[in-house]
C-alpha cells in the first residue's frame, strides 16, 4: 500500500532538515529520507561557524553577507546550547590587504546585518594584548570582531527532531531509488535499511542532497539536471591546542584565501578550510597531503611555533555543491543558494536546492516553503525566525548562568561531563540524566561522562545507529576516548540493538 505525503524531502543535511522542519510547522505532511546518518556529509564537515563571511565582501556578495549576518543572532537565540558568540582576531599582514581596507570592511561587517547583542569590532595592539602572545612578533596590529560558533551536526539533528515533533516522519539509512510523475503527484520508491522497498506518493519533492544533487536530479528525470554545479572540497585539520584563550584567528593566506584557527573541544585547535575543485564521488572525499601542508604552512606563517603535518591528530573533508556562477577561482564562487522550481500547473512540483551554507539554512528553508506554497495552493506563514530549537529554551539565552544552576542541581556529575551534556542537549538534559542522583544511576560509564543512559537516549530518540554516529556526529568524543573505550561503546550499542530487535519480534504482530 502506498503512503501519501504532501512533501518528500530527499537529503538529511542541514538544508533538508531545515526544510522538513519549516514545512511540518506549517502543517504539511512531510517525509524526510536520508541515505546514511543525519549530517553524515557536508553538514558535519564545515568550519563550525555561523558567520557573515567577511571575505565575501571582496566579491560584492552584499545580499549574502547581510542575510548571513542577520542570521547569527537569530540562530544564537534559537539554540544557545549549540550556537554561541566567538571573537575572531584578524592580524594585519603588511604584505597583504592594507590595514585601512580591513578596518573599513569590518566597519561594514558590523553595520550591515543589524547586529544587536554581539560585540563590535575593536583594534588590538598585539604586542600588548594577550591575543598576540602566540603570534610572531612582526604582527603588531590586529582587529577583533564577532561571529558565532556552531556544533554543525547537532544543529542538523535538532532540526530533524523539531520536524518530527511537529509531525514529520524522518527515515535515516533510507536510499532514494527513483520517482516519476503520475496523475499530478510524484510516485517514489525508497530502499529501507532492511532491504524492503517503500513506495510513497507526494504532492511535491525537494532535492536537498548537497553534493549528490545532480545524480538525484537525473533519477527524477528533472530538466534541472542540465544546471551546472561545481563541487569544491573543503578540508580541515585538528592539532593539539596551539594557544591559550577562547579567541579564534582569521589568517590571511598569500593566495587571497583565509584560514581559521579555532579553539576546539577544549584540548585542540581546528584549522581550515581549503577550496579545491573536486571531481570524485562525494562519498570518497578526504583531505590530501597538499591540503594538509597548505594549512600547516599558512598558520605557521603567523605563529611563533611551527605546525607540522605530523602534529595532525584528526582531519575531515567535505564537498560543497556550489552553483556555477562562471568564476574560475574556487574561493570566489558564490556561497549563495539557488532554488530551482519545476512543475506546477497540474505537474507535480520539484524543488532543487543548489549551494548555500549552514548559516543561511533557515532563510533558505523559508524561501523554499514560499515557493512551494505558491505552486501547491497553500497560504502558510513563516514561523521559524522566533521559534526555539529543541533544548533552546534557556532563560534569556544566557547559557553560562543557566549552567551554574545545572551544576547545583546535578552536583554529583563531573563539571566537564555536565558541561558537554548541557551543550549537547540544552534544557532537555533531564531526558538523558532522568532521576539519577549519582553517576552509577546512569549505567556504564565509557569515559568523559558518556554513559549507557546517554547511549540509550541517542539510539531511541536521535537516530544514532553506530559508534561513528555517537562519537563523531552527536558528539566529538572520538577525539578523547581511546580505542578500548570506543570498542566498548560499539559493543553496548550492538547488544542494545539486538535486545530491541528481540523485543519487537516478541510483540503481537512483530
Amino acid at each position: 500500500m502506498e503512503r501519501e505525503f504532501d512533501l518528500l524531502v530527499i537529503g538529511g543535511g542541514i538544508n533538508g532538515a531545515g526544510i522538513a522542519r519549516d514545512a511540518a510547522g506549517r502543517g504539511y505532511k512531510v517525509l524526510l529520507c536520508e541515505q546514511a546518518d543525519l549530517a553524515s556529509g557536508t553538514s558535519s564537515a564545515s568550519s563550525k561557524l555561523i558567520h557573515g563571511g567577511l571575505r565575501y565582501l571582496e566579491h560584492y556578495e552584499f545580499r549574502l553577507v547581510r542575510e548571513s549576518l542577520s542570521e547569527r543572532e537569530v540562530l544564537w537565540r534559537s539554540a544557545p546550547h549549540v550556537v554561541w558568540p566567538l571573537r575572531f582576531v584578524l592580524p594585519y599582514h603588511a604584505d597583504l590587504r592594507p590595514a585601512p581596507l580591513l578596518r573599513f570592511g569590518l566597519f561594514v561587517y558590523d553595520h550591515l546585518g543589524g547586529r544587536r547583542r554581539l560585540p563590535a569590532t575593536r583594534t588590538l595592539h598585539l604586542r600588548k594584548h594577550a591575543a598576540g602572545d602566540p603570534l610572531d612578533a612582526r604582527y603588531a596590529l590586529g582587529f577583533e570582531y564577532s561571529d558565532c560558533w556552531v556544533d554543525d551536526a547537532r544543529l542538523v539533528v535538532l532540526n530533524a527532531l523539531d520536524a518530527r515533533e511537529r509531525g514529520a516522519e524522518v527515515l535515516t539509512h533510507t536510499r532514494f531509488i527513483a520517482a516519476h510523475r503520475l496523475e499530478g503527484v510524484w510516485q517514489a520508491d525508497l530502499l529501507l535499511e532492511e532491504g524492503d522497498t517503500l513506495r510513497v506518493r507526494a504532492r511535491a519533492i525537494v532535492n536537498a542532497t548537497g553534493p549528490w544533487v545532480m545524480p538525484v536530479a537525473e533519477k527524477l528525470h528533472s530538466r534541472s539536471a542540465g544546471s551546472s554545479v561545481v563541487l569544491i572540497k573543503g578540508s580541515h585539520i585538528v592539532v593539539p591546542r596551539l594557544y591559550a584563550g577562547l579567541q579564534a584567528y582569521t589568517l590571511q593566506g598569500g593566495d587571497g584565501r583565509v584560514v581559521f584557527m579555532i579553539p576546539y573541544e577544549h584540548d585542540f585547535t581546528l584549522i581550515g578550510t581549503t577550496d579545491v575543485p573536486y571531481s570524485e564521488h562525494p562519498s570518497d572525499v578526504a583531505i590530501s597531503e597538499q591540503e594538509t601542508a597548505y594549512l600547516c604552512r599558512t598558520v605557521s606563517g603567523y605563529l611563533k611555533r611551527e605546525v607540522k603535518p605530523t602534529d595532525v591528530i584528526w582531519s575531515f573533508a567535505g564537498v560543497r555543491p556550489l552553483y556555477d556562477d562562471g568564476s574560475n577561482n574556487p574561493s570566489a564562487i558564490t556561497r549563495d543558494y539557488t532554488l530551482e522550481l519545476s512543475g506546477g500547473n497540474g505537474e507535480a512540483p520539484l524543488l532543487t536546492v543548489y549551494g548555500g551554507k549552514i548559516t543561511t539554512f533557515r532563510r533558505l528553508a523559508e524561501e523554499a516553503l514560499g515557493k512551494l506554497d505558491k505552486v501547491l495552493g497553500r497560504r502558510s506563514r513563516p514561523w521559524t525566525r522566533d521559534a526555539l530549537l529543541p533544548g533552546g529554551d534557556i532563560p534569556d539565552a544566557n547559557f553560562d548562568e543557566w549552567l551554574e544552576q545545572l551544576e547545583a542541581k546535578y552536583a554529583f556529575m563531573p563539571p566537564a561531563a555536565l558541561n558537554r551534556l548541557a551543550h549537547a542537549y540544552g534544557s532537555r538534559i533531564d531526558r538523558v540524566i532522568g532521576q539519577a542522583r549519582k553517576m552509577q544511576d546512569l549505567g556504564q560509564d565509557f569515559g568523559l561522562g558518556l554513559t549507557a543512559s546517554e547511549l540509550d537516549y541517542l539510539m531511541s530518540t536521535e537516530w544514532a545507529c553506530s559508534v561513528e554516529d555517537v562519537l563523531w556526529r552527536r558528539s566529538k568524543l572520538g577525539l578523547h576516548l581511546d580505542a578500548t573505550a570506543q570498542e566498548q561503546v560499539q559493543s553496548y550499542m550492538d547488544s542494545r540493538r539486538r535486545a530491541l530487535s528481540s523485543d519487537a519480534k516478541q510483540k503481537p504482530g512483530g
